[in-house]
Formats: C-alpha cells, structure tokens, sequence
C-alpha cells in the first residue's frame, strides 16, 4: 500500500460549543494527485484539513493514510506521512534563524546531525531558499516566510503535503513563485485548500468542493471551477 493516499468516509465533526463543521464527508485522494479543495469561509476546510494528521478528531466516520487507520496506534507514523503547512507561517516559524527553523522537525525525529544538515539543505533549495539558511525567520517578507515553512515541512520527508490557503497575503511576484513552487514538486500527494480559484486552475487537475461542511462536488478542475452556477451556488467565483 502506498503512503501517499488519504481515504476518508462518512467523517463528521462537531465542535465542543456544539457547532457542526463536517457532514459525512467522503473522497479518497491517490498517490501522486494535486486536490484543491475550495469552499467560502466557514465551509468546513480548515476543520477537515486538521483531522488529516490527527490534530483534531472525530468518532463519526474513518480516515486512513497510506491504508492505516488514524488511530492511536498509528498516529505518530502518520503525522510523519502527512506535512501541514498553516495559512500563518508565523504558527510554524518560531526559531532565531531559518536554518533552526527547519531542522527542528529532523531534530526531533533523533535523526544525526549529518542526515539532519542534508534534509536541511535539500529542503531549502525545494523551494528556492538556500542563500536564506542563517537569515532571521522574523525579518522574513510572508511569500519568503511561507517558502520556509514549506521547507520546515519538506525536510521531515512527507508523503502528503496539506495546505491552507497557501497563496493568502501574497502579493503578485510572490504568487507566481508559489505557484511555480507548487509545480515543481512531484515526490508528495497535495490537498491545497484555497480561496484562489487561478491557483486552483493552475496547479489542481482535481477539485473537491465544499459548502455547509459537506462535499457538493468533485470531479476534474476544468469542469467544476468553471460552472458558473455551481461557483456562484456555494459563495465562490469562477477564475
């Protein structure tokens, strides 16, 4: 079976104050896909992309990754499996310098300090970083601060990238790169949850939507992002 697949059915999830954020929601996402997922604010997206490593939970539906159920007992292999980039880059770059940054995640697996500078090093160069190595995290412009957290990710070798609304705040110039970005990686599956339907159309063959918490479509992105009646039915707009 391999590590790069996420197949979840029938989830739902309600919060503690009693709002319902997820209505049996259902897709299986293979190995080597790039998925947005899109949806207006409220929808549901960020709650679903925080039950796919485990930092929420539900007890109504199943997910597996990599055909392993998210359980307890799988929980550590499979928030190896699964890198989450936040919206916020600031919620995952908290060290003096951008090298500490991404190393951290190799640190804590116990990996040896040679293993630990090389994913460092391939890490940055992925997303075209390298001369920032011993820059200040905090000096950093947002499309350099969600570069490096990009990187803080990919030095932890996942099989799946996550990412919420990895284009917000970008001005023009630091898009285009993202998208760029976004292209050039191969090796992981992706699930980019985005309000930018341009990205989407860009770099998404597929395009899972969501409204109310539930999936109303998903199907190729040529098909989905320009029904206009399906756009504008659920809050969103056409690129």
């Amino acid at each position: 079976m391999s590590h790069h697949t996420i197949e979840v059915d029938n989830l739902s999830f309600c919060y503690p104050d009693g709002h319902a954020a997820l209505h049996d929601v259902t897709f299986h996402i293979h190995m080597g896909e790039k998925v947005a997922l899109v949806g207006q604010n409220g929808s549901g997206k960020s709650t679903l992309l925080l039950h796919l490593n485990g930092v929420l939970r539900s007890t109504s539906g199943s997910i597996k990754v990599g055909g392993l159920p998210l359980n307890d007992a799988n929980l550590g292999q499979i928030r190896a499996w699964v890198g989450l980039v936040f919206q916020n880059p600031d919620d995952q770059l908290f060290s003096p310098r951008v090298r500490q940054d991404v190393a951290f995640g190799p640190l804590h697996m116990g990996l040896p300090d040679a293993e630990v500078n090389a994913r460092v090093e391939k890490a940055l160069a992925a997303v075209r970083m390298s001369d920032y190595a011993d820059r200040v995290s905090f000096h950093l412009s947002i499309g350099e601060k969600k570069r490096i957290a990009v990187a803080t990710v990919l030095s932890m070798d996942p099989q799946i990238l996550v990412m919420d609304e990895p284009s917000a705040g970008l001005d023009p110039r630091a898009r285009r790169n993202l998208i760029n970005l976004l292209h050039d990686l191969h090796d992981q599956t992706m699930l980019l949850s985005t309000h930018d339907m341009r990205l989407a159309a860009e770099v998404c063959p597929r395009t899972i939507v969501l409204s109310g918490g539930r999936v109303v479509a998903d199907g190729p992105t040529r098909d989905l992002l320009y029904d206009a009646a399906l756009m504008e039915q659920h809050g969103l707009e056409t690129p």
